[in-house]
């Protein structure tokens, strides 16, 4: 609120400044970093295997015409840049695999499926992020739309580390949201640590299809109950959770644990270590400076994997950490 009455200024956002300029331009700076290169299995699979039949022989593999036209869709190029950026690639990178023509990536690209666009596989465990939003259904140029048009509901599942959308369930509009959470954690396949969600989550349901993902470990549920909740007397070890929260609302008060603080100390200090290992000579704690922008020296961050081997890693601004094969676009 821009002009908050007295009554309000324990509720408004008080302003903050930028105060350590230098590394704030160096984060951005470093959004703009990119390193590419080429893994060992995709040049050796890089070619065509032989058929065995009579007649002409492939010379590119599927996984060769999947890196171009990733690329290509990346950054999006028509086919005959698409070409000359990768031809420029193998000479920087001083690699001698044979590029698909922009006529053979034509030609194949009919023959490809669904080309995954995934992130680096992380052995961490998954801070979980479920929400939902609504989307309205396109209805076309028309030049007068009608008021009352259709939309669905998207439920999402954000790892909170990286911020990528590990998975994602489309239903009508009177879905509840709660009663898709067993469906979305059914995509993951890593091990979930804890999962945050809002107050339309607060159910029996969901509490029981998180621990039964957990497989016998235990999984934070982070989700503020109602103001009515009460705890259950005898709970399972799935509700013992929701009674944790509602100790936790009663102890700090809700304005207080919404804000976190009632984590268990092993995950705040978890939250903190990351924070600190994404973000060199930032302060922490109440007292820190907020800046705008991030920095990322953790590769496996923002390295993006191509199904092809070839990896993109973007804002690393380190080269000790990427194989032999690697090289940065523009620098000799």
């Amino acid at each position: 609120m821009k002009y908050p009455k007295r009554s309000q200024y324990k509720y408004a956002k008080s302003p903050y400044r930028i105060r350590n300029w230098p590394d704030y331009e160096a984060g951005l700076r470093r959004h703009g970093d990119l390193t590419i290169w080429f893994s060992d299995d995709a040049i050796k699979s890089w070619r065509a295997p032989t058929s065995g039949r009579p007649g002409g022989q492939r010379i590119y593999a599927n996984i060769a015409i999947e890196a171009a036209l990733t690329i290509r869709m990346v950054f999006h190029l028509p086919l005959r840049q698409t070409e000359g950026f990768l031809r420029s690639l193998a000479d920087m990178l001083e690699v001698e695999i044979p590029i698909p023509d922009h006529t053979t990536l034509s030609r194949r690209l009919r023959a490809l499926g669904e080309i995954p666009f995934r992130a680096v596989a992380s052995h961490r465990p998954i801070h979980l992020l479920i929400d939902s939003t609504g989307l309205r259904i396109h209805v076309g140029n028309l030049r007068k739309p009608p008021k009352k048009r259709a939309w669905r509901k998207l439920h999402i599942a954000v790892d909170a580390n990286t911020g990528e959308i590990v998975a994602s369930d489309l239903t009508g509009r009177r879905t509840h949201d709660c009663t898709r959470v067993p469906v979305v954690l059914k995509q993951i396949n890593g091990r979930v640590t804890s999962v945050s969600a809002d107050g339309a989550y607060d159910t029996e349901g969901v509490y029981e299809a998180t621990h039964a993902h957990g497989e016998g470990r235990t999984v934070r549920v982070l989700i503020p109950p109602g103001r009515d909740a009460r705890l259950s007397p005898r709970p399972s070890d799935a509700l013992m959770e929701r009674n944790r929260n509602i100790r936790s609302i009663r102890r700090l008060g809700r304005r207080e644990a919404q804000h976190g603080r009632e984590h268990d100390p092993s995950i705040q200090d978890d939250h903190r270590r990351r924070y600190e290992e994404s973000h060199p000579g930032r302060p922490t704690g109440r007292g820190a400076t907020r800046v705008q922008g991030s920095q990322h020296n953790d590769p496996s961050r923002d390295a993006r994997q191509l199904p092809s081997g070839v990896i993109l890693a973007r804002g690393t601004g380190d080269l000790r950490s990427v194989p032999s094969h690697a090289t940065k676009p523009g620098i000799s």
